[in-house]
């Protein structure tokens, strides 16, 4: 907490409580529980910035709406991920450099690259998302469905995996189109299930603009109440292929991979656990209350086992398609 009060990031105490209600120490500790402690601490801190930097100038900051000049914005600070030497006027751009600089100190220059182009990545989607907003455009599903692979930030944060835990994946296991199916599977499941968390907040708070649930509204010209079914429903069909593609592929892998696969396994479930009980998506006070430990009951089924491509969603079919391996 001392580094969130003295890194710079926050303008004000109210941000800074904010941020601290992330608990994102939690949330990144759920992803690698065998993470030692310098490792966790370190990608914890960019959770912590990444959450805080997502409500000041993306969601429902002054640039939320203003595609020009959050990519000015967005070019400067991925610059100073990239480079130490980088300047940036803006408040996040140092706390993000001693955070990389950490990453720096521990991990090898593949992992750190790794996890600037995923960086990179995020704030793509992040300016896509916003451009839409600035335009009043709604995304069909599947433009959503791509658009919320980049901007939901799970590209950078399933990228700490490697630095936290100290798994060094050969390129030629990470890269394989198995592989790479398993991280967007497992992003796009905690993306959905996070606009699921954050849902009954944004309501409540004017800001509901693209979720899924808005989404599949104007799609399928139906009630919210349909669109939460329907949108369980494709959540639930791509984390059953997550489960079978995964249970395929994890016994023949190298000792680096099979932490990068359990990784994933362990983010799709922290996420959700977490998200269902921090104060960021279920305070609605203008300061955060305290972290909700309510037992959790969970689904004793999936809500819909079809299988093959989820309909009308082809950027994410060859998700299953049947040589991967």
């Amino acid at each position: 907490m001392d580094w969130i009060r003295d890194c710079g990031m926050c303008a004000s105490e109210r941000e800074r409580a904010w941020t601290v209600a992330t608990h994102s120490a939690d949330f990144f500790a759920r992803f690698a529980p065998v993470a030692d402690e310098d490792r966790l601490l370190a990608a914890a801190l960019w959770v912590y910035w990444g959450f805080a930097f997502d409500d000041a100038r993306c969601d429902s900051g002054p640039l939320s709406s203003r595609p020009a000049q959050f990519n000015a914005l967005a070019g400067q600070v991925q610059r100073a991920c990239e480079a130490d030497t980088a300047r940036g006027a803006d408040r996040f751009v140092g706390a993000l450099q001693d955070i990389v600089r950490r990453f720096r100190g521990f991990a090898p220059p593949t992992q750190v690259s790794r996890f600037t182009q995923a960086h990179r990545a995020w704030l793509s989607g992040v300016a896509w998302q916003i451009g839409n907003q600035a335009a009043g455009r709604m995304p069909d599903l599947d433009d959503f469905l791509a658009m919320r692979l980049l901007s939901s930030g799970g590209e950078p944060t399933f990228a700490l995996l490697e630095l936290a835990t100290g798994a060094r994946v050969p390129d030629r296991e990470l890269h394989r189109p198995v592989v790479r199916a398993l991280t967007e599977m497992a992003i796009l499941v905690a993306a959905l299930d996070n606009d699921r968390h954050s849902l009954h907040k944004e309501l409540a708070g004017g800001q509901a603009d693209q979720n899924v649930y808005t989404v599949l509204m104007q799609e399928r010209s139906c009630a919210l109440q349909d669109a939460v079914v329907a949108a369980t429903g494709l959540r639930d069909r791509v984390l059953l292929r997550f489960v079978a593609l995964h249970d395929r592929v994890r016994p023949a892998a190298g000792a680096d991979l099979g932490t990068y696969l359990q990784g994933l396994r362990y983010g799709i479930r922290g996420n959700n656990e977490w998200g269902l009980r921090v104060p960021r998506y279920l305070s609605g006070g203008y300061w955060p209350d305290e972290m909700d430990d309510t037992l959790l009951t969970w689904a004793d089924e999936p809500s819909d086992t079809r299988p093959g491509p989820v309909e009308g969603a082809p950027s994410i079919a060859w998700w299953w398609d049947p040589d991967l391996a």
